[in-house]
């Protein structure tokens, strides 16, 4: 089993910055696909990001595609998202997701096995 921690939310003003941090232990990163998934007050989760377990492969929303980028650090076993050109609509709790198959899904919550706590990130205008 993975456990699974996000870290680096907080409030950040619109064109801002940030990065997110998800920590897994237990098992290494590098046997998971990651998606990232957010969900803003009276709305479902939707789909961020999803970097496969070679990280050969990684997708994005499209409400995000060119702002924000996914990437993995083997060595410190993190799975990290950063968030440029932030904008308020970005504003949710943000969660990592991992699963130890490919994740052809990816986009799909049904997809993934483990998920953090989540992060709160809020942008203001």
């Amino acid at each position: 089993q993975v456990q699974l921690a996000e870290s680096g939310g907080g409030l950040v003003q619109a064109g801002g910055s940030l990065r997110l941090s998800c920590a897994a232990s237990g098992r290494t990163f590098s046997g998971y696909a990651v998606g990232w998934f957010r969900q803003a007050p009276g709305k479902e989760r939707e789909f961020v990001a999803f970097i496969s377990r070679s990280s050969t492969y990684r997708y994005y929303a499209d409400s995000v595609k060119g702002r924000f980028a996914i990437s993995k650090d083997n060595a410190k076993n993190t799975v990290a998202l950063q968030m440029n050109s932030l904008k308020p609509e970005d504003t949710a709790v943000y969660y990592c997701a991992a699963v130890e198959s490919s994740a052809g899904n990816y986009y799909s919550m049904t997809s993934y096995r483990f998920w953090g706590q989540g992060t709160q990130v809020t942008v203001s205008s």
